[in-house]
């Protein structure tokens, strides 16, 4: 057999020469990430230390790809000790540079699709340890008739019913159950996401309740694993054993897999009531502090949030000033809308007489509610412009046709708090969303989330408009790391937080500048609920 130094910095050559063959939009189609050699050492060396001494290792990859975990094996164990290994590998080019690399080896390659394949009967001759960057596949490239076969497969082999909006890597993961070993040890490199996600509820039920769950390992989403795929990544590790109830999970975050920048011991317990397992370990929090989080009072307590505008063609609905003197469009179908925040200046939106905000790039949005028939009997000017949106394919854009008329939009009032929905971490940046005071009439666009005052609030706002930077004060002293911990967080550092998750953002500052009937009624109202 060749030195394995020199099969390894072959298939690297042969890994680059692959990945140049394709384009990053068919990659990130296929979900082609291959691991990054340091990486793929360090998670079998603490493979290893998972391993009981002596333990013949029967290994097997089911998305191998060039074979970047496989050579990391032999160079972790020695040969005697590896007494099986298998991969499989969906995409023939990778599959058969695989074979070729590693013939001399003992390495079974099989070019199949993993999750087509039945696994073994005999638990002797399961896999005891399981390593595996899996394909990662958003679920909008999956088909529908695939997602439910993938549904069952996964059912049958771990006992859990994954989302239709779950990733090709959930299902990896989930079918790699009988193909487990009692007893046997995997490690996932996946993207951290499933941890705060909805459809990741499912794969969290799955590890605390169906493995015992040893480690969790996330990255620090400034340092990305790939430099091809901007992902925040995480190594899960379990044992394929019934768990105890109240087993202490290792989290661990930032530096590297075998040398951490924080470590701690999290209580499955605490994890079972806990949505966001991506503030473990960086959160103060324990068992105790959890349950207090009950009784806070959070945004959702005073305020309802609901995502901007999304008008399936901004190009076409929304228009600058000198756009609509051009098309001759109605007023009365226009409505102000906020530019992408990068172009605000200023935090605070004043307003002009007629309602329309006091900045100096004004947009407005078109929407209009009557028929095609009306719209060209009384409105020929807008008949025309509308005209171009069909013969240029807008009507038949998706939002566009799913509505009706289709240049109809979503109704949506404006409101004084207004708050960005992603944003870009970096050094010496003190806000990590941007809240917005609006004294306009304007709207707002999907790249923000509009903060309603729930009915008590806005009443006593209208009695005392002072309140109003009172509030905006309060959100604005709501610290980045709270807004983390509830948001989510992707690789190079980007940030989002959807409605539910701003929802959720502990705000009891708010009570010291709210009458007591807007703070006694909010809490009281946590309390039915």
């Amino acid at each position: 057999m060749a030195a394995l130094a020199t099969i390894e910095a072959v298939r690297l050559n042969i890994q680059r020469t692959l990945d140049s063959a394709k384009t990053q939009v068919e990659r990130n189609k296929l979900g082609q990430f291959a691991t990054p050699n340091p990486l793929a050492s360090d998670i079998l060396a603490y493979a290893k230390r998972l391993m009981p001494e002596g333990t013949k290792v029967k290994f097997l990859d089911p998305a191998i790809g060039t074979g970047s975990f496989y050579s990391a094996l032999l160079r972790t164990f020695v040969t005697s000790q590896i007494s099986q290994a298998m991969g499989f590998e969906i995409d023939y080019d990778f599959g058969k540079e695989a074979q070729r690399l590693w013939s001399e080896t003992g390495l079974k390659v099989c070019i199949e699709d993993f999750t087509k394949i039945s696994p073994p009967d005999s638990d002797s001759l399961k896999a005891n340890l399981i390593i595996c960057n899996p394909p990662y596949v958003r679920h909008h490239h999956l088909k529908s008739s695939e997602k439910l076969r993938l549904q069952a497969i996964t059912r049958n082999s771990a006992g859990i019913k994954l989302s239709g909006l779950s990733g090709l890597y959930c299902y990896f993961l989930g079918i790699s159950q009988a193909w487990l070993a009692q007893g046997g040890i995997a490690g996932w490199l996946i993207p951290s996401e499933f941890m705060d996600v909805n459809y990741g509820r499912e794969l969290k039920k799955y590890l605390l309740n169906k493995v015992e769950l040893i480690r969790i390992h996330r990255f620090d989403p400034s340092n990305v694993q790939f430099d091809d795929a901007l992902v925040s990544s995480a190594v899960v590790w379990f044992k394929n054993k019934k768990p105890s109830t109240d087993h202490m999970i290792n989290f661990t975050y930032g530096g590297s897999l075998l040398e951490p920048t924080i470590s701690k011991q999290i209580s499955a317990n605490l994890l079972r009531r806990d949505n966001k397992w991506t503030r473990h370990p960086l959160s103060a929090e324990n068992d105790s502090s959890v349950s207090k989080l009950d009784n806070q009072l959070r945004i959702s307590d005073l305020f309802t949030i609901k995502r901007g505008i999304a008008t399936g063609a901004n190009k076409f609905f929304i228009l600058t000033p000198e756009e609509i003197i051009e098309h001759d469009l109605p007023a009365e179908f226009l409505v102000p809308i906020l530019p992408s925040a990068r172009y605000l200046k200023r935090d605070e939106i004043l307003s002009e007489s007629n309602g329309d905000p006091a900045i100096a790039n004004k947009l407005y949005l078109l929407s209009c509610n009557l028929s095609e028939a009306q719209v060209e009997k009384n409105y020929p000017s807008l008949w025309r412009y509308l005209k171009l949106g069909i013969e240029n394919g807008v009507s038949e854009q998706y939002l566009c046709r799913h509505r009706k008329p289709w240049y109809a939009q979503e109704v949506r009032a404006s409101s004084p708090f207004i708050c960005t929905y992603m944003s870009r971490s970096t050094k010496g940046e003190s806000k990590l969303f941007r809240f917005i005071l609006n004294h306009s009439k304007a709207i707002a666009a999907n790249s923000y989330l509009i903060i309603y005052p729930k009915p008590a609030l806005s009443r006593v706002i209208k009695d005392n408009p002072m309140l109003l930077k009172k509030i905006w004060d309060c959100l604005n002293k709501i610290s980045p790391e709270v807004l983390s911990k509830e948001g989510r967080v992707y690789g190079g550092g980007l940030h989002k937080i959807e409605p539910k998750e701003l929802a959720n953002v502990p705000v009891d500052t708010m009570s010291s500048v709210l009458p007591n009937t807007v703070f006694n009624s909010a809490f009281s109202q946590m309390k039915l609920w």
